[in-house]
């Protein structure tokens, strides 16, 4: 029998975020290296599966599957694709950068008036949080990506309303009051949509008669599965309205800047650049795997919203006095841009969406969390208390400028690969949609070098004079992100090669190719050629 390389891969950090959580109170750094550790552990099981996987092999690989709830066809499968291995990789990459990040994110404050929860369960949270994305991730049974993808939504809860921001100009309870309503934001805006995907779960089950990924894709494919038009448009919808909650899709998206802006560095980064991702990632998976015919009925709409959400994320994120909250309204400007890479049903778009998948990772991470560290600083997420923090923190702002300038997407890094892509994808079939996409690109520059220019130049403030550098803890988290995302923008084919020929099989699901080009070229011959 194989090794559960899959299983093994989800179990690590679970079985390190309960020794974590078993750590007594009073050894809390012994807590922090031990999460570290297991994080570490999965980064090298991550890689053990890039590895055996084989793009060029079966759609689905080093697949698993047990017997689970016979009695209702539910079963532990699990098996993954190109798209599934690169964000597995995302994920596992970013975690012992986000531990590292969070240091001391959760240590007790002897100043404050109300203690915070213990430092072992900050670093057990996001350990578990590790373990329920990955799953998710492998699963291709569409009941046990739900229950993953719906119990995720707890330990972020807790994340975001017991470990929130410290820097928070109001009171501690003023705090307090802000975190819980963030959390209880969060928890509510998501429950609702798994609510309505649970219906469509139920409703699947009804049609097909069990909840296999492989078997119902089969079964369409062969024309031996009875579903009618409206109930496919029914279903589709259920799933689609949660995977656009969590990705967020305007005008779901409200709980972001608040959960961003309230949670730690750290936690905002777990949020937009782990979590969020279940959501595009399963419009791939099972929207487009499961209900093809529905998902070009709704293409029109679903790219106008996504247009929205280019446009409106950016033009929010430019007026923005909160840096956190800027963050969060550029990461709803790039999920649009992810989305509508996805419909534009070209492989162009969706490998330029998976590449931007993993790329706004990086990026987002690399800039939130030197945010992070200019905030603690600081004491302030307040763009206006910043100024000249170049002249006295040089590296701080050096690595602060890269990680903006991968956010809109220069060439040379790697979201420029991603954007492009979805871009030229969208262009082939949808030419006016493209146009109007690319206003976003503009208004990036705009809310990023603004955001660089007020914090970073200009007269250096009396409160940041004696700001010191980053520290080399910090230089060791933000350093292998920005190699990351230099490396990935001249040499992206080390996971176009991995993705693409996943997305050959999405654009085989919904039956689609790519529109040929329509002016006509010279050929080598010196014929004409389409």
């Amino acid at each position: 029998m194989d090794f559960p390389l899959l299983t093994a891969t989800a179990a690590v950090p679970a079985v390190g975020a309960i020794l974590t959580a078993a750590v007594p109170a009073a050894r809390r750094t012994a807590a922090k290296w031990l999460a570290l550790f297991f994080s570490l552990v999965t980064l090298a099981l991550a890689v053990l599966v890039a590895v055996r996987f084989e793009p060029g092999g079966d759609r689905y690989q080093l697949t698993e599957s047990r017997p689970w709830i016979a009695e209702f066809g539910v079963r532990y499968e699990l098996g993954v694709d190109g798209i599934g291995v690169v964000l597995i990789g995302l994920t596992a990459l970013l975690i012992p950068f986000v531990i590292a990040a969070g240091w001391h994110d959760a240590d007790p404050l002897e100043t404050s008036s109300k203690r915070w929860r213990p430092t072992q369960g900050f670093f057990a949270l996001i350990l578990m949080v590790e373990a329920m994305v990955i799953i998710s991730f492998e699963a291709t049974d569409v009941f046990l990506f739900y229950i993953f993808f719906e119990a995720m939504l707890i330990p972020m809860y807790f994340l975001i309303g017991g470990f929130g921001d410290r820097a928070h100009s109001g009171s501690d309870e003023n705090a307090a009051a802000q975190r819980s309503y963030a959390a209880v934001k969060f928890l509510l805006y998501n429950l609702v949509g798994g609510l309505i995907m649970l219906a469509a779960v139920i409703g699947l089950y009804v049609v097909a008669g069990n909840f296999s990924l492989q078997e119902i894709t089969a079964a369409r494919a062969a024309g031996t599965l009875d579903m009618s038009t409206n109930t496919e448009r029914l279903l589709f919808l259920g799933f689609f309205f949660a995977f656009a909650v969590k990705a967020p899709l305007w005008p779901l998206h409200t709980w972001l800047p608040n959960a961003m802006g309230e949670s730690t560095a750290p936690v905002a980064v777990l949020i937009t650049a782990v979590v969020d991702k279940v959501g595009t990632f399963a419009m791939l998976r099972f929207c487009l795997g499961l209900f093809p015919d529905a998902s070009k009925w709704a293409t029109p709409v679903i790219l106008v919203l996504a247009l929205i959400s280019i446009v409106y994320g950016a033009l929010v994120a430019v007026g923005q006095r909160d840096i956190k909250r800027l963050v969060a309204y550029a990461s709803i400007s790039h999920f649009g841009f992810i989305i509508l890479g996805i419909f534009a049903m070209t492989s162009q778009g969706q490998s330029g969406a998976t590449l931007y998948m993993v790329n706004h990772g990086l990026s987002t991470a690399a800039l939130m969390l030197v945010a992070g560290f200019l905030i603690s600083r600081r004491g302030s997420r307040l763009i206006a208390d910043y100024g000249g923090v170049q002249k006295v923190a040089p590296v701080l702002a050096g690595t602060f400028l890269i990680g903006g300038l991968a956010t809109l997407s220069l060439p040379g890094l790697a979201p420029f690969v991603s954007e492009f892509l979805v871009l030229v994808g969208t262009f082939a079939r949808y030419p006016v949609v493209g146009i109007i996409a690319t206003v976003g690109i503009v208004l990036a520059a705009l809310y990023t070098l603004v955001l660089y220019q007020r914090t970073m130049t200009g007269p250096v403030k009396e409160e940041v004079r004696t700001m010191p550098d980053l520290r080399l803890r910090e230089v060791l988290v933000v350093a292998p992100l920005i190699a990351l995302l230099i490396g990935l923008g001249v040499y992206p084919k080390v996971l176009t090669d991995i993705v693409n020929p996943a997305v050959e099989h999405t654009m085989s699901d919904v039956k689609q190719t790519d529109p040929k080009p329509e002016v006509a070229v010279e050929a080598k011959n010196g014929e004409e050629a389409k």
